[in-house]
Protein backbone atom coordinates (compact mmCIF):
# COMPACT_ATOMS: atom_id res chain seq x y z
CA UNK A 1 0.00 0.00 0.00
CA UNK A 2 0.99 3.45 -0.72
CA UNK A 3 2.32 6.09 1.60
CA UNK A 4 0.21 9.54 1.52
CA UNK A 5 2.82 11.88 1.59
CA UNK A 6 3.99 14.78 -0.20
CA UNK A 7 6.00 13.82 -3.42
CA UNK A 8 9.34 14.90 -4.19
CA UNK A 9 10.16 16.10 -7.93
CA UNK A 10 10.96 13.63 -10.11
CA UNK A 11 12.86 13.21 -13.30
CA UNK A 12 10.71 11.86 -16.35
CA UNK A 13 12.30 11.03 -19.18
CA UNK A 14 11.42 13.01 -22.66
CA UNK A 15 10.01 9.02 -23.61
CA UNK A 16 7.49 9.09 -20.81
CA UNK A 17 3.66 10.09 -21.97
CA UNK A 18 4.77 13.59 -20.65
CA UNK A 19 6.77 14.68 -22.92
CA UNK A 20 5.06 13.50 -25.51
CA UNK A 21 2.19 14.90 -25.12
CA UNK A 22 3.67 18.56 -23.85
CA UNK A 23 2.71 18.45 -20.33
CA UNK A 24 5.86 19.30 -18.50
CA UNK A 25 5.24 22.95 -19.06
CA UNK A 26 1.42 22.62 -18.24
CA UNK A 27 1.98 19.93 -15.54
CA UNK A 28 4.18 22.56 -13.55
CA UNK A 29 1.80 25.16 -14.08
CA UNK A 30 -0.83 23.59 -12.54
CA UNK A 31 1.56 22.39 -9.44
CA UNK A 32 1.69 25.52 -8.74
CA UNK A 33 -1.56 26.47 -8.98
CA UNK A 34 -2.82 23.60 -7.05
CA UNK A 35 -4.24 25.43 -4.44
CA UNK A 36 -6.79 27.61 -6.13
CA UNK A 37 -8.31 24.49 -8.64
CA UNK A 38 -11.48 25.37 -10.58
CA UNK A 39 -13.50 28.29 -9.86
CA UNK A 40 -14.09 28.50 -6.81
CA UNK A 41 -12.90 25.25 -5.44
CA UNK A 42 -11.01 25.11 -1.93
CA UNK A 43 -7.29 24.51 -1.66
CA UNK A 44 -8.06 22.44 1.07
CA UNK A 45 -10.16 20.13 -1.45
CA UNK A 46 -7.03 19.60 -3.81
CA UNK A 47 -4.60 18.71 -1.08
CA UNK A 48 -7.07 16.51 1.31
CA UNK A 49 -7.50 13.64 -1.01
CA UNK A 50 -3.81 11.31 -0.67
CA UNK A 51 -4.36 8.40 -2.56
CA UNK A 52 -2.58 5.32 -2.30
CA UNK A 53 1.06 4.49 -4.18
CA UNK A 54 0.15 1.35 -5.88
CA UNK A 55 3.56 1.15 -7.93
CA UNK A 56 4.92 -1.94 -5.46
CA UNK A 57 1.69 -4.09 -7.31
CA UNK A 58 3.55 -3.21 -11.25
CA UNK A 59 5.41 -6.58 -11.49
CA UNK A 60 3.54 -9.28 -11.12
CA UNK A 61 0.29 -8.24 -11.04
CA UNK A 62 1.15 -6.20 -14.92
CA UNK A 63 2.07 -9.32 -15.91
CA UNK A 64 -1.79 -11.06 -14.96
CA UNK A 65 -3.08 -7.73 -16.49
CA UNK A 66 -1.43 -8.48 -19.78
CA UNK A 67 -3.17 -11.83 -20.24
CA UNK A 68 -5.62 -10.73 -22.63
CA UNK A 69 -3.89 -7.75 -24.29
CA UNK A 70 -6.43 -7.66 -27.33
CA UNK A 71 -10.05 -7.87 -25.41
CA UNK A 72 -11.79 -4.94 -25.85
CA UNK A 73 -15.70 -5.08 -24.58
CA UNK A 74 -18.41 -2.61 -24.35
CA UNK A 75 -21.14 -2.66 -21.51
CA UNK A 76 -23.37 0.56 -22.85
CA UNK A 77 -26.44 -2.00 -22.60
CA UNK A 78 -25.30 -1.99 -18.92
CA UNK A 79 -26.88 0.72 -17.53
CA UNK A 80 -27.55 1.55 -14.33
CA UNK A 81 -30.72 3.20 -13.29
CA UNK A 82 -30.62 6.67 -13.06
CA UNK A 83 -30.91 7.69 -8.90
CA UNK A 84 -34.51 10.11 -7.95
CA UNK A 85 -32.46 11.98 -5.18
CA UNK A 86 -29.52 12.67 -2.95
CA UNK A 87 -28.24 9.24 -2.51
CA UNK A 88 -27.26 7.54 1.46
CA UNK A 89 -23.56 7.74 2.10
CA UNK A 90 -22.47 4.86 3.66
CA UNK A 91 -20.22 1.88 3.61
CA UNK A 92 -22.76 -1.15 3.46
CA UNK A 93 -21.57 -4.33 4.62
CA UNK A 94 -21.79 -7.45 2.76
CA UNK A 95 -21.61 -11.35 3.19
CA UNK A 96 -18.17 -13.29 2.81
CA UNK A 97 -17.97 -15.62 0.19
CA UNK A 98 -19.48 -13.62 -2.86
CA UNK A 99 -18.09 -14.88 -6.32
CA UNK A 100 -16.40 -12.52 -8.62
CA UNK A 101 -17.96 -11.41 -11.69
CA UNK A 102 -17.97 -13.26 -14.56
CA UNK A 103 -17.59 -10.39 -17.24
CA UNK A 104 -15.20 -10.94 -19.90
CA UNK A 105 -12.35 -8.81 -19.20
CA UNK A 106 -11.57 -5.50 -21.06
CA UNK A 107 -8.30 -4.02 -22.38
CA UNK A 108 -5.51 -5.05 -21.29
CA UNK A 109 -6.67 -7.53 -18.95
CA UNK A 110 -9.25 -5.31 -17.07
CA UNK A 111 -11.73 -6.88 -15.30
CA UNK A 112 -15.02 -6.26 -17.47
CA UNK A 113 -17.02 -5.51 -13.93
CA UNK A 114 -14.42 -2.36 -13.48
CA UNK A 115 -14.71 -1.12 -17.29
CA UNK A 116 -18.51 -1.50 -17.18
CA UNK A 117 -18.46 0.95 -13.93
CA UNK A 118 -15.94 3.80 -15.79
CA UNK A 119 -17.87 3.50 -18.68
CA UNK A 120 -20.44 3.86 -16.79
CA UNK A 121 -19.56 6.93 -15.16
CA UNK A 122 -18.32 8.22 -18.38
CA UNK A 123 -21.75 8.02 -19.77
CA UNK A 124 -23.31 9.59 -17.15
CA UNK A 125 -20.79 12.57 -16.57
CA UNK A 126 -21.28 13.00 -20.24
CA UNK A 127 -25.12 13.95 -19.83
CA UNK A 128 -24.38 15.64 -16.84
CA UNK A 129 -21.14 17.47 -17.29
CA UNK A 130 -21.14 18.01 -20.91
CA UNK A 131 -18.29 20.67 -20.71
CA UNK A 132 -16.20 17.59 -18.95
CA UNK A 133 -15.44 15.01 -21.71
CA UNK A 134 -14.56 12.84 -19.29
CA UNK A 135 -12.81 9.06 -20.94
CA UNK A 136 -13.35 6.05 -19.46
CA UNK A 137 -9.89 5.18 -19.88
CA UNK A 138 -9.04 8.02 -17.76
CA UNK A 139 -10.92 7.01 -15.25
CA UNK A 140 -9.12 3.10 -15.32
CA UNK A 141 -5.96 5.13 -15.45
CA UNK A 142 -6.90 6.31 -11.60
CA UNK A 143 -8.37 2.92 -10.70
CA UNK A 144 -5.32 1.37 -12.01
CA UNK A 145 -2.95 3.09 -9.60
CA UNK A 146 -4.90 3.43 -7.09
CA UNK A 147 -5.86 -0.09 -6.41
CA UNK A 148 -5.45 -2.33 -9.43
CA UNK A 149 -9.57 -2.05 -10.28
CA UNK A 150 -9.91 -2.95 -6.62
CA UNK A 151 -7.18 -5.90 -7.21
CA UNK A 152 -9.04 -7.13 -10.07
CA UNK A 153 -11.86 -9.25 -7.55
CA UNK A 154 -15.20 -7.64 -7.41
CA UNK A 155 -18.57 -9.25 -7.62
CA UNK A 156 -21.31 -9.10 -10.11
CA UNK A 157 -22.57 -5.60 -8.24
CA UNK A 158 -19.00 -3.91 -8.41
CA UNK A 159 -18.41 -4.58 -4.60
CA UNK A 160 -14.55 -5.80 -4.06
CA UNK A 161 -14.39 -9.16 -2.58
CA UNK A 162 -12.32 -7.79 -0.17
CA UNK A 163 -12.79 -3.90 1.37
CA UNK A 164 -10.33 -2.09 -0.31
CA UNK A 165 -8.74 0.39 2.47
CA UNK A 166 -5.36 2.42 2.23
CA UNK A 167 -2.74 2.86 5.68
CA UNK A 168 -3.68 4.33 8.42
CA UNK A 169 -3.02 7.81 8.88
CA UNK A 170 -1.34 8.39 12.19
CA UNK A 171 2.61 9.18 11.15
CA UNK A 172 3.47 5.23 11.81
CA UNK A 173 4.92 5.20 8.13
CA UNK A 174 7.36 7.58 7.08
CA UNK A 175 6.51 10.45 5.55
CA UNK A 176 2.80 10.07 6.47
CA UNK A 177 0.54 12.62 6.64
CA UNK A 178 -1.46 12.76 9.68
CA UNK A 179 -5.24 13.26 9.27
CA UNK A 180 -7.36 12.76 12.35
CA UNK A 181 -10.57 11.39 12.18
CA UNK A 182 -13.45 12.92 10.04
CA UNK A 183 -16.01 10.06 10.40
CA UNK A 184 -16.11 8.56 13.24
CA UNK A 185 -15.01 5.69 11.91
CA UNK A 186 -18.76 5.91 9.65
CA UNK A 187 -16.94 5.05 6.34
CA UNK A 188 -13.12 4.04 7.07
CA UNK A 189 -13.93 1.34 9.82
CA UNK A 190 -11.45 3.48 12.23
CA UNK A 191 -12.30 6.40 15.24
CA UNK A 192 -8.60 8.03 16.03
CA UNK A 193 -7.18 8.65 12.15
CA UNK A 194 -8.49 8.51 8.50
CA UNK A 195 -7.13 5.74 6.31
CA UNK A 196 -8.13 6.40 2.53
CA UNK A 197 -11.34 4.16 1.14
CA UNK A 198 -12.49 1.95 -2.13
CA UNK A 199 -11.12 1.42 -5.45
CA UNK A 200 -10.43 4.83 -5.91
CA UNK A 201 -8.91 5.60 -2.51
CA UNK A 202 -10.94 8.49 -1.13
CA UNK A 203 -10.29 10.27 2.01
CA UNK A 204 -13.79 10.25 3.86
CA UNK A 205 -14.20 13.76 4.12
CA UNK A 206 -13.79 13.87 0.12
CA UNK A 207 -15.90 11.43 -0.57
CA UNK A 208 -18.39 13.15 1.39
CA UNK A 209 -18.18 16.69 -0.57
CA UNK A 210 -18.13 14.44 -3.99
CA UNK A 211 -20.33 11.36 -2.76
CA UNK A 212 -22.18 10.06 -6.11
CA UNK A 213 -24.53 7.02 -6.52
CA UNK A 214 -23.44 5.16 -9.66
CA UNK A 215 -25.56 2.67 -10.21
CA UNK A 216 -29.35 3.80 -8.96
CA UNK A 217 -29.35 1.66 -5.44
CA UNK A 218 -30.07 5.44 -3.60
CA UNK A 219 -26.47 4.90 -1.71
CA UNK A 220 -22.71 5.89 -2.54
CA UNK A 221 -20.53 3.70 -1.15
CA UNK A 222 -16.86 4.63 -1.43
CA UNK A 223 -16.46 0.45 -1.89
CA UNK A 224 -18.32 0.52 -4.64
CA UNK A 225 -17.07 0.50 -8.23
CA UNK A 226 -19.96 2.30 -10.33
CA UNK A 227 -20.14 4.78 -7.09
CA UNK A 228 -16.47 5.42 -7.03
CA UNK A 229 -15.99 5.78 -10.61
CA UNK A 230 -18.55 8.40 -10.64
CA UNK A 231 -17.51 10.34 -7.52
CA UNK A 232 -13.90 10.24 -8.92
CA UNK A 233 -15.38 11.90 -12.52
CA UNK A 234 -17.50 14.62 -10.53
CA UNK A 235 -14.09 15.39 -7.85
CA UNK A 236 -11.54 15.41 -11.05
CA UNK A 237 -14.27 17.77 -13.48
CA UNK A 238 -14.91 19.61 -10.78
CA UNK A 239 -14.43 23.61 -11.32
CA UNK A 240 -15.55 23.62 -15.08
CA UNK A 241 -12.00 21.70 -16.43
CA UNK A 242 -12.19 19.65 -19.38
CA UNK A 243 -10.48 16.22 -20.08
CA UNK A 244 -9.69 17.14 -23.98
CA UNK A 245 -7.04 20.40 -22.48
CA UNK A 246 -4.08 17.74 -21.84
CA UNK A 247 -3.35 20.92 -19.55
CA UNK A 248 -6.87 20.94 -18.31
CA UNK A 249 -6.62 16.92 -17.45
CA UNK A 250 -3.00 17.05 -15.80
CA UNK A 251 -4.34 19.88 -13.28
CA UNK A 252 -7.17 17.48 -12.59
CA UNK A 253 -5.18 14.48 -12.07
CA UNK A 254 -2.85 16.52 -9.47
CA UNK A 255 -6.21 16.62 -7.46
CA UNK A 256 -5.29 13.01 -6.46
CA UNK A 257 -1.49 13.66 -6.16
CA UNK A 258 0.61 16.47 -6.26
CA UNK A 259 3.10 14.59 -8.55
CA UNK A 260 3.95 14.58 -11.83
CA UNK A 261 5.22 11.08 -11.48
CA UNK A 262 1.95 10.15 -10.84
CA UNK A 263 0.12 12.46 -13.74
CA UNK A 264 2.65 10.27 -15.92
CA UNK A 265 1.21 6.74 -14.43
CA UNK A 266 -2.14 7.69 -15.03
CA UNK A 267 -1.67 9.32 -18.16
CA UNK A 268 0.74 6.14 -19.11
CA UNK A 269 -2.72 3.47 -18.36
CA UNK A 270 -4.87 5.91 -19.82
CA UNK A 271 -3.12 5.68 -23.12
CA UNK A 272 -2.66 2.14 -22.88
CA UNK A 273 -6.38 1.37 -22.53
CA UNK A 274 -7.12 3.30 -25.27
CA UNK A 275 -4.63 1.38 -27.60
CA UNK A 276 -4.23 -1.63 -26.22
CA UNK A 277 -0.49 -1.04 -26.16
CA UNK A 278 1.61 -2.07 -22.87
CA UNK A 279 3.01 1.09 -21.33
CA UNK A 280 7.10 0.79 -21.37
CA UNK A 281 8.79 0.98 -18.14
CA UNK A 282 10.14 4.48 -18.80
CA UNK A 283 6.39 6.24 -18.98
CA UNK A 284 5.97 4.70 -15.34
CA UNK A 285 7.99 6.71 -13.18
CA UNK A 286 8.38 5.84 -9.68
CA UNK A 287 5.45 7.54 -7.52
Amino acid sequence: MGRHRKQPAVTVKRSSVIALTGLVPAGLMACTAASNVGNGVEAAAAAEHLPVDSQDVQGAETTALLTDPGATTEFVANKMAKPSGPPVVKSVALADGRQMAALPSGPMGVPGIAVSAYQNAERILAEENTGCNMPWTMLAGIGRVESTHAYGKADADGNPLTAVYGPVLDGSLYGNHVIRDTDGGELDGLAGYDRAIGPMQFLPQTWKRYAADGNGDGIADPQNLFDAALTAGKYLCDGGLNMRDLAQQSKAILRYNNSMAYVANVMAWETSYSTGVAPRAGDLPRI
